[in-house]
């Protein structure tokens, strides 16, 4: 069509409305039904498949992963005005947190008017800021005017100032229970190919979880790790969290153990269970993948430690390697016995950094262009913050204030401290 308004067909001219003119003709309606279809078909395409990937999960003989009805119906604005859709859901039966974000259409992004979290998504994938003003009329219509290269190029260096300032915030008045974190790797070409950004995110004693701390970092080592934990330390972080968890990196665990060595550790479990399995036969795998699961849905920690020894004996002689990386990190897995129950869903794993950094991380997988470490960092960190702002309380969040106050919980269940007095005063 060559970006005009009409196409010639057999001598004739059929007429396009621009996005804003399209009221109710039959054909600028059966074009947006269309694409509606269109739309609804590669959403549920992605269902079936992540449904696909936990097939083998099983709660009673039936499947842990299902189909649930849908979330609330929301518009989509584009070319051919708004565009109404609806994305499925899923129900975790086993509560290991697994949900269903689709890739096409992500949480963060409601409306594709919003160009505050459009755009970093466009430049993570490879356009250019030349090309910009074309890829945005082709969604907006006529809400693109304006936005030149000249434009992208300062929004970029705004993005980056407030990712700069950001950083240097003062923390003297947070104070954060538990933390997560991570190192997220992009397949993107940078000028640094072992860059990664290290991501903390931590959840208040009123519940709310925060973004703490986003900057790059050489791979994960333990210095890249220990000076942002010291730069927050630094900024008024004082108060230990009472529980980090992630992954079984060394940086950031002999970093914490610097910076605030009384934070309990709590190793991830979804990263733990696909460490063990990478190093077993995939004919095996399944009967694994089903022995870990009963160690961390144990009921107590005792029934957890019958698991796990279990499991070893089961396994260790035919596959040591597997073994080996389970046991090694036998107390560390299971720090989250110590804390409240309605808790474990949200510290067993890091999938606070991982849900909200997987559909960013793929939406960047097949960028064009060479992107700066600077950029990098100033895109994820604006898609981040518009994520933060729809992040839910941390279940359970009264409990909170015991943790803080140091109420002991054994397999979940608070202590009475009267109780525990009077046993006190009897062994004395």
């Amino acid at each position: 069509i060559n970006n005009k308004e009409h196409v010639m067909s057999n001598d004739n001219i059929i007429s396009f409305k621009q996005p804003a003119e399209t009221a109710n003709d039959a054909l600028t309606e059966l074009l947006r039904n269309g694409a509606k279809e269109l739309i609804n078909q590669a959403v549920n395409a992605e269902l079936q498949e992540l449904l696909a990937r936990y097939s083998d999960q099983k709660i009673d003989g039936k499947q842990a992963v299902v189909r649930n009805g849908y979330l609330p119906k929301r518009t989509i604005q584009t070319g051919l005005g708004d565009v109404e859709v609806q994305v499925p859901k899923i129900k975790d039966k086993g509560k290991q947190g697994i949900k269903f974000n689709s890739l096409l259409i992500p949480p963060y992004l409601k409306r594709t008017e919003s160009i505050e979290e459009l755009l970093p998504v466009l430049y993570l994938k490879g356009i250019s800021s030349g090309d910009f003003s074309e890829a945005l009329k082709s969604l907006l219509g006529k809400n693109a005017k304006g936005l030149s290269a000249g434009t992208i190029s300062r929004l970029k260096q705004q993005w980056q100032g407030e990712h700069k300032s950001w950083s240097q915030r003062d923390l003297g008045l947070k104070k954060y229970v538990y933390i997560w974190a991570d190192g997220v790797y992009f397949n993107i070409r940078s000028e640094e190919s072992r860059q990664c950004i290290l991501v903390v995110i931590g959840v208040d004693e009123r519940g709310k979880k925060e973004l703490i701390a986003i900057e790059d970092g050489y791979r994960e080592s333990t210095q890249s790790w220990t000076e942002l934990l010291e730069g927050i330390h630094y900024r008024g972080l004082i108060s230990a969290p009472k529980l980090a968890i992630g992954d079984g990196a060394l940086g950031f665990w002999n970093a914490l153990s610097k910076v605030y060595p009384e934070t309990q550790h709590q190793r991830c479990w979804v990263h733990k269970t696909a460490n063990v399995l990478n190093k077993l036969p995939k004919s095996v795998q399944p009967k694994v993948k089903e022995a870990l699961h009963a160690i961390w849905m144990a009921e107590t920690r005792d029934n957890a430690y019958k698991a796990f020894d279990s499991t070893v004996k089961r396994f260790g002689d035919k596959y040591p390697g597997a073994m080996n990386c389970l046991v090694k990190d036998k107390e560390q897995m299971l720090a989250f016995y110590d804390f409240p129950a309605v808790h474990w869903q949200h510290i067993r794993t890091s999938n606070p950094i991982e849900s909200t950094f997987a559909t960013v991380r793929l939406r960047t997988a097949k960028t064009r262009n060479a992107v700066s470490r600077a950029t990098i960092l100033s895109m994820v960190f604006k898609l981040v913050q518009s994520a933060e702002n729809r992040w839910r309380k941390l279940r359970g969040f009264k409990l909170l204030a015991d943790v803080i106050n140091g109420v002991i919980f054994v397999d979940g269940e608070k202590q009475e401290t009267k109780n525990l007095g009077n046993e006190n005063r009897m062994s004395a």
